[in-house]
């Protein structure tokens, strides 16, 4: 590479991921096949518009690129294209979510705001685990819609359904987001399901964060509930970082208000909120999905919640308190300020031995959210460099040297990464 300085900056993150312990959720590691696509001649190709629909000539590869990556997605996660539509050109997460949402609950136009309601989109709490678009007030769907945000039980840390169920007959919402960032236990879809058709409102289920389990059999799949599902295609799907919206065909709430939501998705997306696709990124995406159709990711997305619940249970037993007592899922949650210590002096000081998580707020925080009560943990990238249980005891316990005793566990840590290398 000519420009010496971000070659450097490149080959210094290299050695920082070789020689660190990644424990952040949403993150993790592609394949050397990702990369080589993500960075291949794709990224020249200008493509507006979808396949056999382009404002530009040049398009053939590309058409045959985008239809791959969507008859894969839909096989991934066994869905049949006479049901379910997909579309593959989100450039991340939050503009899938904001896509959806101009799509199915279009607020009012200028001359009209004042006159009709606002359309409302109910979702969990940013600090109760949801994530900044199920309508978060500092998020573009918190801005543009109406927005009313459930929790979780105080004793429990788990969903309330009946809660969730009067929220919703009283609030009346357009849209029910089902999903989060923060939270530990599998989601009940079908009671959402209930909750919706009860008031008549559109299932958005976000497994942005537990894509790759489902793909893998670990974790329910939404899809015999949901009416739209959104995913970005890193986190535990192990691609790169991209989006994608799944559209029920045959939805009985869009067939009621005469929409339909696959075209309404569609454009949306393009023209409403994105210019031409990243090519490079949709073909990365597609070989992540093809890699993630290998039997071998089935045993990837069970071990990730098996290492996930070992990690839980030994700092349980180091006398950490865990949010909800443990996890179904690929992340977990941990009470760090029981023992006199904020989330942000906990990550600060476990990074500089080696071990990277980030600070999070847990249910009911009384602390800022810049120094919270907890910190999130979470085991796909780890798991990808071949780690197991017995590897989650370890950490748990260098978790703890480092907290509580002050303990020096670099050594340690680069034994860990030595044995188990990134590839």
């Amino acid at each position: 590479m000519k420009d010496i300085i971000v070659e450097k900056l490149i080959r210094d993150e290299t050695k920082r991921q070789e020689t660190t312990l990644d424990l952040i959720p949403s993150e993790n590691i592609v394949s050397r096949d990702v990369l080589r696509a993500l960075g291949s001649v794709f990224t020249n190709k200008y493509a507006e518009g979808y396949p056999g629909a382009r404002y530009y000539g040049g398009n053939k590869c590309v058409d045959e690129l985008e239809n791959l990556c969507r008859a894969r997605a839909l096989e991934l996660f066994r869905l049949s294209p006479a049901h379910w539509s997909v579309n593959v050109q989100p450039y991340s997460g939050s503009p899938a979510n904001l896509a959806v949402c101009l799509a199915l609950a279009c607020p009012p136009k200028p001359a009209e705001c004042g006159k009709i309601p606002m359309p409302k989109i109910m979702g969990m709490r940013l600090d109760m685990g949801g994530h900044l678009t199920h309508g978060q007030p500092v998020s573009a769907t918190g801005k543009f819609w109406s927005s009313v945000l459930y929790s979780v039980d105080e004793k429990t840390g788990l969903l309330d359904y009946e809660a969730i169920r009067r929220m919703a007959k009283k609030e009346k919402p357009r849209i029910v987001v089902a999903g989060f960032t923060a939270y530990p236990r599998i989601i009940d879809f079908k009671k959402f399901r209930a909750i919706a058709d009860e008031v008549g409102a559109y299932l958005l289920v976000d497994m942005s964060h537990f894509a790759g389990l489902v793909a893998g059999g670990a974790y329910p799949s939404p899809f015999p509930y949901a009416d739209v599902v959104t995913t970005t295609t890193h986190k535990s799907l192990r691609g790169p970082r991209g989006a994608m919206i799944f559209a029920r065909r045959d939805s009985k709430i869009a067939a009621r208000n005469a929409i339909d939501i696959a075209r309404s998705i569609d454009r949306a997306v393009f023209p409403g909120l994105q210019g031409g696709p990243h090519m490079n990124q949709v073909a990365a995406t597609a070989v992540a999905l093809k890699e993630a159709l290998n039997p071998s990711f089935k045993k990837y997305a069970r071990q990730i919640v098996r290492n996930a619940r070992a990690l839980a249970a030994a700092l349980k037993k180091s006398g950490w308190r865990v949010i909800s007592g443990g996890t179904d899922t690929h992340l977990l949650l941990v009470d760090v300020a029981a023992r006199g210590i904020g989330g942000k002096e906990a990550s600060d000081r476990l990074e500089a031995q080696g071990i990277i998580v980030n600070k999070n707020t847990i249910p009911y925080d009384r602390r800022p959210p810049m120094d919270p009560s907890g910190i999130r943990l979470g085991t796909p990238a780890l798991t990808s460099r071949g780690m197991k249980e017995k590897e989650m005891a370890i950490i748990a316990r260098l978790i703890d040297d480092v907290l509580v005793r002050n303990k020096n566990v670099k050594g340690e840590v680069t034994t860990l990464c030595k044995k188990y290398k990134v590839r």
